[in-house]
């Protein structure tokens, strides 16, 4: 059983042996089926109330018993978790029911989660255990996210979610209500991508956010070759001497373990081509320490994020399932980028890279596009430059948005029925609250 304390060589990961419980060491649990920006939301909320942070991450067992079916396996689960720029250790097989035995093996004091109940089978709160113990703290929960809104989406096939310009949104110019009604919902929105926009203790600055502003013919197609111009939205991390200049771009719809490995392999392949260069020898990590007070990777990814429109043209149906401020947000918490750039044209032309703040990329990366009925080959243009580069398949290949809603449309009355038994412990919840 995955409540059981497990014996000394027996826990899913290391340290095998006790660590010293430390009020700086926070433990978070839940099940992050197909992660989104609330999930990280919670992660970086924990994260700046210590300076460790580990994710228990429930077996999909436990999930199927205590909550219903999971739409992802344990192991793309756990990727999601890894990928979160401010995870410091996944816990796969965590209990359900929080455990003091398993937080306190893992050396963490505090265990974090929103400030809605979860229940198990029993209808008990799961966090029961340690609250009696004082080693319960509570975060704000992400609004106007969740996996319920997700597959809700994905069942009745709504566009209501999709954002016409994210620009005009922040700024109050666009979306429902009155003037001040749209001014805060922009501040708020323009706070979120700030807090994402952090480093590994969430607390400095990190990413550094852009928006390309351009025509939708541009946007969707590039042929033309419009210049259109890049504004930033928040300052953060700029590229560090010596770092290749690295281009990345999709609709990182439903963002998960697809897209997560694409970008992992972008670091690796990157790291291969630093090793060949040096760029890992002893003399070389010395050196940069010594001029520049640290060390620091060889390569600055920049990811390209396109807007609905430009996804809706290209995939049809009700795609993307998030819009761009959420799948902004998802690949902005990711460890493996650098950079993002909402409203990212289809093609990346000359003229745009050319106009990016940090120079021209030694390289664009892409992975073999199967989702997208293409007419053309948007990255003709890298490819005639020299510098396009493909990420071969790997273990995740096939998951990616389509793949997702293809397993909730295959099991819909398993998932329909989750949402109802979701709604009905909600209500349960809120009355004890």
């Amino acid at each position: 059983m995955d409540a059981a304390v497990p014996s000394r060589g027996h826990w899913p990961v290391d340290p095998q042996e006790d660590v010293v419980v430390s009020k700086d060491r926070i433990w978070i649990d839940g099940c992050f089926d197909f992660a989104h920006h609330g999930h990280a939301g919670a992660m970086l909320q924990a994260r700046r109330l210590g300076k460790e942070l580990l994710v228990g991450v429930h077996s999909d067992q436990e999930i199927l018993e205590n909550k219903g079916p999971t739409v992802m396996t344990l192991e793309e689960r756990v990727a999601a978790v890894d990928a979160c720029r401010w995870s410091t250790q996944s816990i796969p097989h965590a209990p359900y029911v929080t455990s003091l035995p398993w937080i306190s093996h893992y050396g963490c004091h505090y265990v974090v989660h929103g400030d809605d109940i979860t229940s198990d089978s029993s209808g008990e709160d799961c966090y029961r255990y340690v609250k009696a113990a004082g080693r319960f703290l509570v975060v704000a929960r992400t609004p106007g996210i969740s996996t319920t809104d997700l597959v809700g989406r994905m069942l009745l096939c709504t566009r209501t979610h999709f954002i016409k310009s994210l620009p005009k949104l922040l700024s109050g110019e666009e979306g429902s209500g009155s003037p001040e009604e749209r001014r805060v919902t922009g501040e708020a929105m323009s706070q979120r991508i700030k807090d994402y926009a952090t480093d590994e203790s969430g607390l400095q600055p990190g990413p550094c956010v852009m928006s390309w502003n351009g025509s939708i013919s541009a946007k969707i197609g590039g042929e033309n070759g419009e210049e259109g111009t890049l504004s930033v939205l928040f300052n953060g991390q700029y590229p560090k001497p010596g770092q290749r200049l690295v281009y990345v771009d999709g609709g990182f719809d439903l963002f998960s373990s697809g897209h997560i490995e694409f970008l992992r392999q972008v670091i690796h392949a990157e790291e291969a081509i630093g090793r060949e260069k040096g760029w890992y020898n002893d003399e070389s990590i010395q050196k940069r320490k010594s001029q520049h007070g640290e060390d620091y990777s060889s390569a600055f990814v920049i990811a390209g994020v396109h807007d609905d429109e430009v996804i809706n043209h290209w995939k049809g149906v009700n795609y993307p399932i998030m819009n761009i401020f959420e799948r902004g947000l998802c690949v902005l918490q990711c460890r493996y980028i650098s950079s993002i750039i909402f409203s990212a044209p289809f093609t990346p032309t000359v003229s745009y890279l050319r106009s990016l703040p940090f120079g021209f990329p030694s390289a664009v990366y892409h992975g073999p596009t199967s989702f997208i009925p293409l007419t053309y080959d948007p990255y003709l243009p890298a490819k005639e430059c020299g510098i396009y580069k493909e990420i071969k398949s790997h273990n995740f290949q096939h998951v990616n948005a389509g793949e997702i809603v293809e397993r909730i449309m295959k099991s819909r009355a398993l998932y329909e029925e989750r949402q109802r038994i979701k709604a009905e412990k909600a209500k349960k919840e809120g009355m004890l609250v």
